[in-house]
């Protein structure tokens, strides 16, 4: 699922990866199977939440990897200190737990990806570069489950009391957020839609701007939140 129309050209530099994982055999594959990469370098390393936070702003990654479970800060706070302190790092949660609570306050925190620890680790340049160019990284099983929990929060929700005004959204982009939030990518939200998806990617790249957000999850979270969408 793309973020922006953004794309990588042949001439711009390597992609900047910082590694967090208290297990320092996990941080040796990874950074292994990245520095075989051209158009990667891993720029660091962390073993807990929040010397990630640290090296994130000192050396303002493109793409952070991120445990979910670590000592001292875990990784769903070290996600919300990152993207306050370097917001344009994408970050890929990655960890043993496909639960729906990591899952939901991941994307919350600002992850753009999610990948279970027992994906090949040939994949992972691949991931790396797809978050990196504004692709949303969630599997099709945990966009069902992502849905549920919008659904759950969308309920919970309706008994808030109205906050501020929100950014007013176009009907055709409330459209296309409809249909984010229902988990399809451009290719069927176009489809969908019976326009382009280069016309998709231009409406996504517009709701974004228009809420001063990231990813597309957070976007579905917010209207949600704000009452913008309903989800049942």
């Amino acid at each position: 699922m793309t973020e922006s129309g953004e794309t990588r050209t042949q001439s711009s530099e390597p992609i900047r990866v910082l590694i967090v994982d208290d297990h320092e055999l996990i941080r040796r594959s990874l950074a292994l199977a990245l520095a075989a990469e051209p158009d990667i370098e891993v720029v660091g390393e962390a073993s807990d939440g929040q010397e990630a936070v640290e090296l994130a702003d000192r050396l303002m990654p493109d793409v952070a990897l991120m445990d979910v479970r670590m000592p001292k800060q875990d990784g769903i706070e070290a996600t919300k200190g990152i993207k306050a302190s370097v917001p344009s790092t994408r970050i890929i949660m990655l960890t043993v737990s496909d639960e729906e609570e990591d899952l939901f306050e991941a994307i919350k925190a600002g992850a753009t990806g999610y990948l279970l620890k027992d994906v090949q680790i040939n994949d992972v340049p691949a991931a790396v570069r797809g978050v990196h160019e504004g692709q949303s990284l969630i599997n099709p099983a945990m966009a069902a489950k992502l849905i549920s929990e919008f659904a759950n929060m969308s309920r919970k929700e309706a008994e808030r009391p109205p906050q501020l005004p929100v950014p007013r959204l176009t009907d055709r982009e409330m459209e296309v957020l409809r249909l984010v939030a229902k988990g399809m990518n451009n290719r069927e939200i176009a489809k969908q839609l019976f326009i382009s998806e280069n016309t998709v990617k231009n409406h996504v790249r517009n709701i974004l701007d228009k809420l001063q957000l990231h990813s597309r999850m957070e976007a579905v979270v917010y209207a949600v939140r704000e009452r913008m969408l309903e989800i049942t």
